[in-house]
C-alpha cells in the first residue's frame, strides 16, 4: 500500500490545482477531475488503480451524505416535500422501469432483471455534479432546495432496487411479498435506526466534557457508525445517515457550541472536498480496466458506446418528461399552488430542472460492486457492459449536461422567478438583530448601563448602527480599509509573537479571533 502512496498523494494535489483551474474558467470542477483521471489512466508505468466498491459505499458514501443533511434545510424539505419525494422515490423508480425495458428489448443478452440492474445503477443523479454548478450561476432558491433535497433520497431509492435486481439475477425469481416486505424495513427501518443512533450521538456531545477537536472527531466517526449500523440490520445504510445527519443538524446549536461549529465547518468541508475530488478522478481512471473487460468478452467498443449514448439519451428524457408531469399534476391537484406560481416562462422551468441529471459517485459504487462470479461459479451475465454502460452515462452526462446548463440557467434566468434578494434580505435581518440588541440591553440590563461603561459603549454602537442606511452599511471603499487594517493587526501580531518571553497561544487566539473577523465583514 505505502508503493501506491506517493501516487495518491500526487492525486490529491492535482485535485486542489484543478479545482482552482475549474473556478478560474467558471466550470464545475467534476467535469474536470474525469477528463483528467481519464487522461492519467493511459500513462504508462503508472500503479493500476482497482477500485474496491466496498470502499465507495463505506469510505465515501457515509460522510457526503452526512455533509450534505447537515448543509440542507430541514424547513426547505418541509416546503417542498411533495416534489422532493416524487424526484426521489417515483422518478428513480419510473427511469430505473424504463432502463429496464429499453434495455431487454433493445440490448442483445438483457433480461428484464439484468435491464433493473442497470435502471438501479443510473437512475440516481450526483448531487456533487449538480451542487457544483450551480457555484456559477443563480439559479432559483426552490430548484436548488429540490435538487439538494432530492439527492438526499434519491441514493436509497436507487441502491434498493439495485439490490432486489441483483438476487432476481442470482436466483432467476422475484417474490412480489417478500421485495414488498423488505422495501418497507429497508425504508423505515433506515429512517428509526438513523434517528435512534443521532438521539444517542447527541446524549454524548451534551453528556461527555467534550471541547471542539473531540466533537469534530465524533462527529467524523458518526455517519461510518450509522450506515454500518443501518446495513448490519438489513435496513437502509444510506437512510440511517440521511435521517441521522437531519436530526442532529437540526440540534446542533444544542449540543455545538460556537467554537466546534466554526472548526467543524472547516474541517468537514476539506474532508469532504477532498472524498468527491478522488471519487470523481477514479471514475476516469477505471477506464482502462473498463475496456479490458469488454475486449475479454469480445463486445466491440463501437457497439458499447452506441448502447452507453442510448441509455444516457433515455435518462435525460425521462426526467425531463417526469419534470413536466410534476407540473402537470401541480396543476391538476394543487391548483391553488399552481395559481401562485408565475406564469412567465413557466414551461421552461420543469426543463431546467430535468436538465440537472447528471450521474457520478452512486452509480459508479453501484456497477463495481456487482460480484464477477454468481453463487454457482458462473460469470456473472453483462457485468463488463453494464460497467461501461455506466462509464459513458457518467462521462455523457457530466459532459453535455454539465458544460450547458449554465448557459440554460442564465438563459432562462429571466422567467425562473427568483426570490427576495438575499443581500436585501440579509440587511433586513441584521437591522432587526440591531434593534432587538438594543431593546435586551435596555430593558434588562438598564441598571448595568450606569455601572459599565463598556456596555454603555456597546449600546451607542447597535444604535449607531440602527441609524445606518443600508447602502452606508460598510461600502466596498471601507471594507477594503477594514480588511486592510486586520491585515496590519495580523502583522503586529506576528512581529509581538518574536518576543520570546510571550506565549504564543494568546498571539494564535487573538489571530483566530481576527480570522473571525474578517469572515464577518466578507459576508456583509
Amino acid at each position: 500500500m505505502h508503493e501506491s502512496l506517493p501516487f495518491v498523494l500526487a492525486l490529491i494535489a492535482l485535485i486542489v490545482l484543478i479545482e482552482m483551474l475549474a473556478n478560474k474558467i467558471k466550470v464545475a470542477y467534476p467535469i474536470l477531475l474525469v477528463i483528467a483521471g481519464l487522461g492519467i489512466s493511459f500513462i504508462p508505468g503508472l500503479p493500476a488503480i482497482r477500485i474496491n466498491p466496498n470502499m465507495i459505499f463505506f469510505i465515501f458514501l457515509p460522510p457526503l451524505l452526512f455533509e450534505a443533511a447537515w448543509s440542507i434545510s430541514l424547513k426547505d424539505l418541509k416546503k417542498w416535500y411533495r416534489i422532493i419525494g416524487s424526484f426521489a422515490f417515483l422518478v428513480v423508480f419510473f427511469t430505473a422501469v424504463s432502463v429496464a425495458i429499453f434495455a431487454n428489448y433493445f440490448i442483445p443478452g438483457f433480461s428484464l432483471a439484468l435491464g433493473f440492474l442497470l435502471g438501479g445503477i443510473v437512475s440516481p443523479p450526483d448531487a456533487v455534479s449538480t451542487g457544483a454548478i450551480l457555484k456559477f450561476v443563480k439559479v432559483q432558491k426552490s430548484v436548488a432546495s429540490i435538487l439538494e433535497g432530492e439527492s438526499l433520497l434519491n441514493d436509497a431509492t436507487s441502491l434498493i432496487i439495485f439490490r432486489f435486481a441483483m438476487v432476481a439475477v442470482a436466483t432467476d425469481q422475484f417474490i412480489w411479498k417478500d421485495a414488498v416486505f423488505s422495501f418497507s424495513w429497508m425504508v423505515f427501518g433506515g429512517a428509526l435506526v438513523g434517528l435512534a443512533l443521532a438521539w444517542i450521538f447527541m446524549q454524548a456531545h451534551k453528556r461527555l466534557p467534550t471541547d471542539a477537536p473531540s466533537d469534530i472527531a465524533f462527529t467524523l466517526i458518526e455517519p461510518y457508525i450509522l450506515y454500518w449500523a443501518g446495513e448490519h440490520l438489513h435496513s437502509s445504510g444510506v437512510l440511517a445517515v440521511v435521517f441521522g445527519g437531519l436530526y442532529l443538524s437540526n440540534h446542533r446549536l444544542v449540543f455545538l457550541n460556537s467554537t466546534s461549529r466554526i472548526r467543524g465547518y472547516s474541517v468537514w468541508e476539506s474532508f469532504v472536498f477532498i472524498l468527491n475530488g478522488l471519487v470523481f478522478m477514479l471514475i476516469g481512471l477505471d477506464m482502462p480496466e473498463i475496456l479490458s473487460g469488454l475486449k475479454e468478452k469480445g463486445i466491440p467498443l463501437s457497439t458499447a458506446i452506441q448502447y452507453g449514448v442510448w441509455v444516457t439519451t433515455l435518462l435525460i428524457v425521462v426526467r425531463i418528461i417526469s419534470s413536466f408531469f410534476a407540473l402537470f399534476a401541480t396543476y391538476l391537484f394543487r391548483r391553488d399552488t399552481f395559481n401562485r406560481m408565475n406564469r412567465e416562462g413557466m414551461w421552461k422551468r420543469p426543463f431546467v430542472l430535468g436538465w440537472t441529471g447528471m450521474r457520478g459517485v452512486v452509480s459508479l459504487a453501484a456497477a463495481l460492486a456487482i460480484p464477477v462470479q454468481l453463487s454457482n461459479g458462473q460469470d456473472f451475465p453483462q457485468r463488463n457492459l453494464i460497467l461501461f454502460i455506466t462509464f459513458v452515462v457518467i462521462v455523457l452526462t457530466l459532459l453535455v449536461q454539465g458544460l450547458t446548463l449554465p448557459y440554460i440557467l442564465k438563459r432562462t434566468s429571466a422567467f425562473m422567478n427568483f426570490e427576495e434578494d438575499s443581500d436585501k434580505v440579509s440587511k433586513r435581518i441584521r437591522k432587526e438583530l440591531y434593534t432587538h440588541s438594543v431593546n435586551v440591553l435596555r430593558n434588562q440590563y438598564a441598571e448595568y448601563l450606569v455601572r459599565k461603561p463598556l456596555l454603555a459603549d456597546m449600546l451607542k454602537q447597535w444604535e449607531n448602527k440602527m441609524q445606518i442606511v443600508d447602502d452606508e452599511i460598510m461600502d466596498l471603499e471601507q471594507r477594503r480599509i477594514y480588511l486592510e487594517l486586520l491585515e496590519h493587526q495580523r502583522n503586529f501580531l506576528i512581529n509581538r509573537n518574536k518576543d520570546p518571553d510571550l506565549d504564543e497561544e494568546v498571539i494564535r487566539s487573538q489571530l483566530y479571533l481576527i480570522d473571525l473577523e474578517e469572515e464577518k465583514i466578507k459576508s456583509m
